[in-house]
């Protein structure tokens, strides 16, 4: 259920690699995760508090595939990685900055959250628009 790569060797042999979550080696007690979910996708990104990014994985990134990536079970699987990553860095508590409509917002973060991590508070930063796009003009028969 990983992505796959195809690495090949010096002597000609393939030996295929799956993708795990870009992840740095820093210990931080807190941070800020930003969730964005869709319709088609999560994806999730844990930062410091300077915002500089420590580990990022999204649906897609771990192996679901077409409409499996926009479902909350999907959302669920990628935020327990992430807390397992945020867990191994010495992650205490975090802030969650939440965008997008898609399925995954919460499970995401509940994912996140079993694996002992704290969150000091929730942010809504969906873009919502005031007064929508210009309707078409009327048709001319």
């Amino acid at each position: 259920m990983g992505k796959k790569r195809i690495v090949k060797t010096g002597d000609g042999a393939e030996a295929t690699k799956v993708a795990t979550p870009t992840v740095s080696k820093k210990k931080v007690e807190t941070g800020t995760l930003y969730v964005q979910s869709t319709y088609n996708n999560t994806q999730i990104v844990l930062t410091d508090a300077k915002g500089n990014v420590l580990a990022t994985s999204s649906s897609g990134a771990i192996g679901f595939k077409g409409a499996k990536k926009g479902t909350p079970f999907a959302a669920a699987k990628v935020g327990e990685i992430l807390g397992a990553k945020a867990a191994t860095m010495g992650m205490k508590e975090v802030a969650v900055v939440v965008k997008g409509v898609g399925s995954g917002r919460e499970s995401g973060i509940r994912g996140f959250i079993s694996k002992g991590i704290n969150i000091n508070s929730i942010k809504d930063v969906t873009p919502v628009p005031h007064n929508g796009p210009k309707p078409k003009k009327p048709r001319r028969v």
